[in-house]
């Protein structure tokens, strides 16, 4: 029989050994959302500094390095309005879930017109998409047209007395990626025009 500690030794590097047979032969790092400082290109900065932009939002969403590494207008906006068509369709989602639960006639009302303008909003930022390279005057006025749509939207909860900051904020972000659109449509616009001319 062996002694307490030569008993005590072996079962320490038995179960060691057990352990370490079941561990994973490779690493798995969970997601990090950590960002790397991205320096803005030159097409990034130009789109963000447009009069009617939220400089801070449009450098962080377009800080990405798949941003940073477009250089063509019309891919870039391609990716607003991928961006903006996400952030509306999370929005639709918020408000959907409100509506399931009870509320007022008029809230109701206001959620649902919401509904209805947030849908015309992904719609049209997928249209606008299309749009880019064949015609950016329309979609310039494709995606200008969506901001009273969404003023629309936040009269209405406004007037329901609705209370909800997640509905708010999300109309406050799609209005900034319809800025950003119209930005970027403009740029494509201007030059399109210096290639006819």
């Amino acid at each position: 029989m062996a002694p307490p500690n030569h008993y005590c030794f072996f079962s320490t590097i038995f179960l060691f050994l057990f352990l370490l047979s079941f561990s994973p032969t490779s690493a798995i790092l969970p997601k990090v959302n950590v960002r790397l400082p991205v320096t803005p290109s030159k097409l990034v900065k130009r789109v963000c500094k447009g009069d009617t932009i939220d400089r801070n939002f449009c450098l962080q969403v377009l800080t990405t390095p798949e941003a940073v590494a477009v250089k063509d207008p019309t891919k870039l906006g391609t990716l607003i309005m991928q961006l903006g068509a996400a952030n509306g369709k999370a929005t639709l989602d918020a408000y959907n879930e409100m509506i399931k639960k009870p509320g007022s006639p008029q809230t109701l009302k206001a959620l649902n017109s919401c509904v209805e303008a947030y849908k015309y909003a992904i719609q049209s930022f997928k249209m606008v998409s299309t749009e880019l390279v064949d015609d950016p005057m329309t979609a310039n006025y494709d995606v200008s047209i969506l901001a009273p749509e969404i003023t629309n939207c936040e009269k209405a909860l406004t007037d329901a007395k609705v209370e909800a900051p997640r509905l708010y904020d999300g109309n406050r972000f799609i209005k900034y990626y319809i800025a950003m659109g119209s930005r970027i449509t403009s740029i494509l616009e201007d030059q399109s025009n210096q290639n006819n001319y």
